[in-house]
């Protein structure tokens, strides 16, 4: 561990100016929030991506959102077979013990797990194609969709659409846990769909009727 290094300075800088404003103004709010435990309505499944974030968009304070990020916002399918599986455990635990109400699986345009899932699937990744690739073999769970996209002539229209794709998946794999599919007949639980196309601000949710998505 003698490898592992202090902060770099502009992330301690900027903790000590929230800790003398932000915390310092909310105090008991953060108190609060310690000792009553979190009790979100919504958990949001989102992508690394940095350049997403929920929390401004939705306008939502510290304790609202239970969030859970990967790469490509992709679910897998329900697989109890004693691996390791943190996009699981992140539903599992949101469902089951928090109980929340609604479950968004929100993707977004220019995503990098998506073109290098496009790339694989045209034969141009050999580096995602490895085993021992993480990210390629994270990105075979969306691969079997590219049928869906192939005939599309514009790259950027391709791209949107595979995006759009991956966000049907996790919902579909979504579908395939028990006791998801459980809360959801029961009507304790909704799934919803987004994408955020990140350069216009925009954001679309998917309808299930029309196999197709439409501004918010």
């Amino acid at each position: 561990m003698y490898r592992v290094r202090p902060l770099p300075n502009y992330l301690v800088q900027r903790y000590h100016g929230w800790k003398a404003t932000g915390y310092a103004d909310n105090k008991s709010f953060y108190k609060r929030l310690a000792t009553e435990g979190q009790h979100p309505r919504a958990m949001v499944i989102a992508c690394c991506d940095s350049r997403v974030n929920v929390i401004p968009m939705f306008g939502a304070d510290q304790g609202e959102l239970f969030i859970h990020r990967n790469i490509a916002n992709l679910v897998p399918p329900y697989a109890p077979d004693g691996d390791h599986h943190g996009t699981s455990a992140a539903v599992e635990y949101a469902v089951r013990v928090l109980k929340v109400s609604n479950l968004i699986v929100m993707g977004h345009s220019h995503c990098g797990g998506i073109k290098g899932c496009i790339d694989m699937c045209k034969g141009k990744a050999p580096d995602l194609e490895a085993k021992g690739s993480f990210v390629g073999r994270w990105m075979d769970i969306l691969r079997p969709r590219y049928d869906r996209v192939a005939d599309i002539a514009d790259e950027d229209a391709q791209q949107h659409a595979m995006e759009k794709q991956a966000i049907v998946t996790s919902l579909e794999n979504l579908m395939t846990f028990p006791w998801i599919e459980e809360a959801v007949s029961a009507g304790t639980l909704t799934l919803h769909g987004l994408w955020n196309d990140i350069g216009e601000g925009e954001l679309e949710h998917y309808n299930p009727q029309t196999d197709s998505f439409h501004p918010v």
